[in-house]
């Protein structure tokens, strides 16, 4: 289903306010008729998308573009989730739409004069099938068997992740510590693994990562355990990277909210009750840099609600106490997320710049015409209000913003199956893809430090002498 309907104009703000007001009218009482179906199923059995529909929304002009940043600044109580929204014209949106709200959304993009087309029609259906595929005995290889090797043709269970890790530090004790960062609210150790050369320096320079925020996002944490196995069973072929810098990788911050997907596959937040009525706080919206602000809702229902207070959620404070343990050493803050192709940099809770904008854009940059000219997957670089949206409370303005961590950085992922769900069949292109520019940006980094170490050496030299 494509259209761009031509016969209804809506050029001004007012026309605009007055379709919002007919559609929020209409929206809400629809979501009062679903919100306890809703919340049942978060919380009992397996949450079905029957249904459900995928939209991808282009907006033409900024009119457009401001029509629809307006929708979902409320789409949680209008029955919508827009997996991806930028600012830019002409950069499609795709919007999840439960079955009931459908017909009055469409409605809105056609008064609105905004293109759309389906690219889901039953969401669940496509889930299903990619159950199937990632469950098939052909994929089935147990870890133990590879002796540790990463199996790419399927995604992990949070089990299988602390599994994986703990054979890598089994079967190369000098070069991989693995430890637990914090508990989750349901009492799952969030993982951290750090990898040297084993050469005892813990001095390094170091890079820091983490995947999994977001429990729907499950290419992110696919990517983080790719990272592992080039960096520990590679490593010969990035001996010059170990060299000069350490690695921290938190391969899932966020293990109630992934182990919840494999019931609810689009879940978002952590798994903490956030209401009598609701669970979960976006844990990206929840750190202490400028908590609070543009982004970061006070809806213990929103997918994007902030938490009662900063670092209430102890995934939020796992992370935290992670980059300060290692905040003299890190200098590289990389936060892996999905999806939309994006490298994005403080900050997310104003559209101003921090001073040193330009050296964290030239990584960025770096690590994007890598993977573009080996693949050419091209990423969108700017910070991230500016590109993307607002999104104050989060990890990477905290690393910069707090603990001075001089390069953050946000990457977004491609896109797969219905945006989140890349098929299994997928894995190893995207992850492979990705390593490419995060082998770029480490190796910028590793020369950067190179120069500048070797520098205050010959500095200190000429006083001595």
């Amino acid at each position: 289903i494509c259209c761009r309907v031509k016969y209804i104009k809506s050029k001004s703000n007012m026309k605009t306010k007055q379709i919002l007001i007919l559609l929020t009218v209409e929206l809400l009482s629809l979501s009062l008729l679903t919100s306890a179906a809703s919340i049942k199923s978060n919380i009992i059995g397996k949450t079905t998308y029957e249904g459900y529909k995928i939209y991808e929304v282009t907006p033409q002009t900024d009119s457009e573009v401001e029509a629809l940043s307006k929708l979902d600044k409320n789409a949680d109580n209008y029955g919508l989730d827009f997996f991806r929204h930028d600012k830019i014209p002409g950069h499609p949106a795709e919007v999840m739409v439960e079955p009931k709200s459908q017909s009055a959304f469409e409605n809105f993009l056609q008064q609105n004069d905004i293109e759309f087309k389906v690219l889901v029609q039953n969401l669940q259906r496509t889930l299903q099938e990619q159950e199937i595929e990632n469950n098939r005995p052909s994929f089935r290889r147990t870890i133990t068997k590879r002796s540790g090797t990463l199996d790419l043709t399927r995604y992990y269970k949070y089990e299988e992740i602390i599994e994986y890790i703990t054979n890598l530090e089994k079967q190369y004790p000098k070069n991989v510590q693995v430890f637990s960062g914090g508990k989750s609210y349901e009492d799952r150790d969030v993982p951290v693994v750090v990898v040297t050369n084993g050469d005892g320096n813990m001095q390094k320079e170091t890079i820091v990562v983490d995947a999994g925020i977001h429990a729907r996002e499950w290419i992110a944490p696919a990517e983080a355990l790719y990272m592992l196995s080039q960096l520990v069973e590679n490593a010969t072929a990035h001996e010059d990277i170990l060299k000069t810098l350490n690695w921290v990788i938190i391969p899932v911050v966020n293990p109630d909210g992934y182990a919840y997907t494999q019931i609810a596959r689009m879940w978002r937040k952590t798994r903490k009750p956030s209401s009598e009525r609701c669970i979960g706080t976006d844990a990206n919206r929840n750190f202490g840099y400028e908590w609070g602000g543009l982004g970061a809702s006070t809806d213990p229902c929103s997918d994007t609600f902030r938490g009662e207070q900063a670092f209430s959620e102890p995934e939020a404070v796992a992370v935290r106490e992670v980059l300060k343990h290692f905040q003299t050493q890190a200098k590289f803050y990389l936060t892996l997320h999905s999806y939309g192709n994006y490298l994005l940099y403080p900050w997310g809770y104003t559209s101003d710049l921090p001073e040193n904008w330009k050296e964290i854009d030239a990584l960025a940059q770096v690590g994007a015409a890598a993977i573009r000219d080996a693949t050419g997957t091209r990423y969108t670089v700017g910070s991230s209000t500016n590109v993307l949206y607002a999104a104050a409370g989060g990890s990477d303005d905290y690393a910069l913003g707090e603990l001075g961590i001089p390069f953050s950085i946000t990457m977004e992922l491609p896109r797969g199956g219905t945006g989140f769900d890349p098929p299994p069949s997928s894995i190893e292109r995207l992850v492979t893809e990705t390593w490419i520019g995060i082998e770029a940006m480490a190796r910028y980094l590793a020369k950067y430090y190179s120069v500048r170490n070797s520098d205050k050496k010959n500095e200190m030299n000429f006083s001595r002498n």
